[in-house]
């Protein structure tokens, strides 16, 4: 018997079990929200980045929206600025916002890079450029919290110039208002508004838990697919808190607003999750899908 062949075989099983995805897939634009833990680790961040990279050399066409909070804490704390919250929200006077700039464009060369050196061309891009991303004052509570913006419009006229173009757009949450004046954005309002205006075939948020649960604490209670209607009723509900409410919302706008096919919640800390949950049968995460698919 030829040594090692029931491995080879299995692998060979796994490459013929994603074959249809990857036809379904093909040419299909697919958002990938990656922010949390996944941004931390170095081992996860790779990975993430060979997934993504893999999808595209397979024919789908990836768009990366990050984030950067905790790089931007620990900047803030290294200069001896305080960072402030309100509502989640980073509260984001002048100074703030110009180190959160900063930080955020580090953040988007370094994945440029460890997408190129895997062998595909990326270009890293903010809501600014091109004026892609229109935004609006956000207030909290009638709060002001300064240069945090609520999106208004996004154009993706660049997005679809570089995506026909054969470049992967790596996208830092950054956008003008009217006035042209700098605003710091919700990494996952950004994705959710993104995915909408290119009408993408998938969304998928990059999280640090397992997905949706009905009630966090009993882990009995997880949710592996819900159609927006269920999902609603969840929200409404109140036994969703914390970061999962913003997350959940953002999911069941982009199923109402414009994304074509399904919305993923993953646990990014997951080597590889974004090809279990996109090429096998079983997934791993969340999947809020249209009313329509269920019927």
């Amino acid at each position: 018997m030829i040594p090692h062949l029931e491995e080879v075989q299995k692998k060979a099983e796994v490459l013929i079990e994603a074959l249809p995805y990857i036809r379904e897939f093909n040419r299909k634009i697919i958002v990938v929200k990656y922010g949390g833990s996944a941004m931390e680790d170095e081992e996860l961040q790779k990975n993430v980045i060979k997934d993504v990279t893999l999808l595209k050399l397979v024919g789908f066409k990836p768009i990366v929206v990050h984030g950067g909070g905790k790089e931007i804490s620990r900047f803030m704390k290294k200069v001896g600025k305080e960072s402030e919250f309100v509502g989640g929200l980073r509260v984001t006077d002048d100074e703030t916002m110009e180190i959160a700039e900063m930080v955020l464009n580090k953040v988007n060369k370094s994945l440029v890079n460890m997408v190129q050196e895997l062998g595909v061309s990326a270009v890293g891009i903010s809501g600014k450029d091109g004026g892609m991303i229109k935004v609006q004052k956000k207030l909290v509570n009638g709060c002001d919290i300064g240069n945090v913006g609520e999106i208004e419009s996004v154009n993706p006229k660049l997005l679809y110039d570089l995506i026909e173009n054969d470049f992967l757009p790596i996208i830092a949450p950054v956008g003008v208002d009217d006035n042209h004046v700098t605003y710091n954005i919700n990494a996952d309002d950004a994705a959710c508004a993104i995915a909408r205006a290119v009408s993408a075939y998938k969304l998928v948020f990059l999280t640090d838990v397992e997905g949706l649960y009905r009630d966090f604490d009993d882990k009995e209670t997880f949710v592996s697919r819900i159609k927006a209607s269920d999902a609603e009723k969840l929200l409404m509900s109140g036994t969703i808190t914390d970061g999962m409410l913003p997350k959940l919302s953002n999911c069941i706008d982009a199923i109402r607003g414009g994304v074509v096919g399904r919305v993923h919640i993953l646990d990014g800390r997951i080597l590889h999750c974004l090809l279990l949950e996109i090429f096998t049968k079983e997934g791993i995460g969340t999947m809020i899908i249209r009313d329509e698919d269920e019927e």
